[in-house]
Order: C-alpha cells, then structure tokens, then sequence
C-alpha cells in the first residue's frame, strides 16, 4: 500500500443515514424502570444493522423511541435520533410533531412491527390498507394509480397481485409477513426497522422472507435495524450487530467478528445458547460449515460424538443418580427385564 493510499471508512462512519446518540428511556411508575440506558448507535446508508438480545432487554422500546411510538408511562429521558436523507439534509427526530411526524414515519423511516402478522385489518381487503398509504401521504395519486402500485409492491415481495382482493385471513402466515414489509417500503423509505419479522414462521417460510429481504435492500438500498432474539439469523445477515442487555448495548461490531471473537460474556452466553445443527459444538450456523475457531475451550466430545468416532462401543447417556440407564443396550435389557417381571405377575 502506498502512503497515499488511505483506508475507507466503515459505511457506518462515512455515509450515516440514522444517528442515535445517548438514548436513554425509562417506564414511569412506583418503581422506575430503565429500559434503555445511553444507548448510542450509527446506522450506515444501505447497512443491515442486527440488534440482538433476550427478550424485555429494551430492544422494541429503543425502535418505538427512536420512531416517537412510545405512549406514557414510557418517557424518552435523554438523547437523540437524527435522520441524515440522501438529500443531503438532517433531522432531528425530536423536532417532529402532528403532521410532520405522521409524514416523515412512513416516508423516510417505516417500520414491520413485531406480530406484523396480526396487524392487518381482518375486516379490510388487502388492497384498500395499502391504498390507504397512498392516500394519506400521497394524495396526488389517482385511483388507478394507487391500484397499480398496491399490485406492483406485493409483486415485488413475491405475491402474486391477485391476492389484492383477499382477506388477511385468507392469506398464509408468510403472504401476510410479505404484505407487511411491502406495506413498510411503499413509500420508498431509506430505513427500515423491522421488529421481530420472522417470528412464528416456520424455518422454510422464514429463509424465504430472508432472502426477500436481501435481495430487495440490494435492489433498493435501505438501511436495515433487524431486531430479534435469534442471533444465528442475524449472523446470516447482518454487517454489524449490536448486543443489548439490560437496556444497554454490550458489545458492538462486525457479525464475522463478533462471531468468532467474541468479547463480552453475554455474547459468548448468546452464542452458546443455541443448539447445534451438526451434533458439533458452536456449529449452529445455518451454512453447516464448521469453524475450528469455536472449539477452543471446548468440552470433551459428547458420548453420541465419541461413538461416531468410534470411541465407545455404544452412545453413553449422562444421567447419575437417575436410576436410568447408561446405554441402549442396557435400556433394552431392563425395558426386556421388565416385561418379564410382568409375566411372573
């Protein structure tokens, strides 16, 4: 490299869409709770940004904060969220009231909120709650247009534009999670916060909004605050992810990284807590690929393990002091054992 040569920035430092710095809300009451304590973040223009923690750790409270969606006894007690628009002004989201605010939610940051599929009127066609964004912020459109621009959104998500005239209940659960992100990015938004979007999917549906979501972010360029609990999905993901615990965010940085080096212990918890895919410790990423990196410090091999490997004769099953028993064969002679006793009886 030469001298003249310098290093880029992260995407994050040079081009921020959202700044949020010293973010702090408390829930009023006999007992104060501090549910997000200065959490300071910058979301880059085009980034997908993971928030990830245990469930109540402050991550909804911290998007509806930032979007002015939070009602007493919630309290906004320090900090600020401040859009940057490609149009090249800021804006403090604080400033924001009536008709200005309703405006700027949808138009410039929008939201899937978490139940998303619950959230659509039982009682509405598809087509009219989509429409009815249209008509509220861009009122200039015709009916025609709106229309078409309903069918076109559910297209783009993978729904086929006939779905218009249906029901939210005669749709799927992963049609209706569609609907709510093409919903979310009617207006064009340059970030979307999505609380929770995969939840109550099943594992194949879920792959699919994932992908639904990567390809459009690559097509359309917004920037992405994935909220959940699961963080071998946002590995899968996200640039960088944010570890929140007990309303403060623990550790911040690139999700290779943060993967494989791990610096606070809530991480090491976070990553540790969910089951392997492949019997291996640490292999939990969806890829199946296993990284040798994870396996310092490791237990001893499990006795299904050391059986594949041909360590043991048979898979030893842990349990002292249970009275159960230690392998399968021995399983099968008292299970045997014991319908003998039922015959003498």
């Amino acid at each position: 490299m030469s001298a003249t040569t310098s290093i880029r920035p992260p995407r994050n430092e040079a081009d921020p869409v959202l700044t949020i710095d010293d973010f702090s809300v408390d829930y009023l009451g006999t007992h104060t709770t501090h549910a997000v304590k200065n959490v300071s973040l910058t979301l880059g223009r085009g980034e997908v940004l993971g928030l990830a923690g245990e469930s109540g750790c402050g991550k909804s409270t911290l998007a509806y904060g930032v979007t002015r969606l939070l009602k007493p006894p919630a309290l906004i007690t320090s900090g600020a969220a401040t859009f940057h628009s490609r149009e090249g002004y800021s804006v403090d989201m604080a400033s924001l009231s009536g008709a200005d605010l309703r405006a700027f939610r949808w138009d410039k940051v929008s939201m899937v909120f978490q139940g998303a599929m619950n959230s659509l009127n039982p009682v509405i066609r598809i087509q009219e709650q989509i429409e009815d964004i249209f008509t509220a912020h861009r009122p200039e459109m015709k009916k025609a247009e709106r229309v078409q621009a309903a069918g076109d959104l559910l297209e783009r998500v993978g729904v086929d534009r006939d779905r218009l005239r249906s029901y939210a209940h005669e749709l799927s659960g992963g049609m209706r999670q569609r609907v709510m992100i093409a919903m979310a990015m009617a207006l064009d938004p340059q970030v979307m916060i999505m609380d929770e979007p995969t939840t109550a999917l099943d594992v194949v549906v879920q792959r699919e909004i994932l992908d639904e979501i990567t390809r459009l972010r690559s097509e359309l360029g917004f920037a992405v605050i994935f909220i959940t609990h699961d963080l071998p999905l946002l590995l899968e993901i996200s640039d960088r992810i944010a570890v929140m615990k007990a309303g403060e965010i623990v550790e911040l940085g690139d999700a290779y990284n943060l993967y494989t080096k791990p610096k606070h212990p809530y991480t090491r918890q976070l990553l540790a807590s969910f089951p392997s895919l492949t019997g291996e410790r640490g292999d939990f990423i969806r890829t199946g690929v296993r990284d040798a990196r994870l396996e310092e410090g490791a237990d001893a091999p499990s006795a299904l393990s050391q059986a594949a490997e041909g360590l043991g004769d048979e898979p030893v099953f842990d349990a002292p002091g249970t009275g159960m028993p230690t392998t399968d064969a021995a399983a099968t002679d008292e299970s045997t054992d014991t319908r003998g006793r039922g015959d003498d009886r």
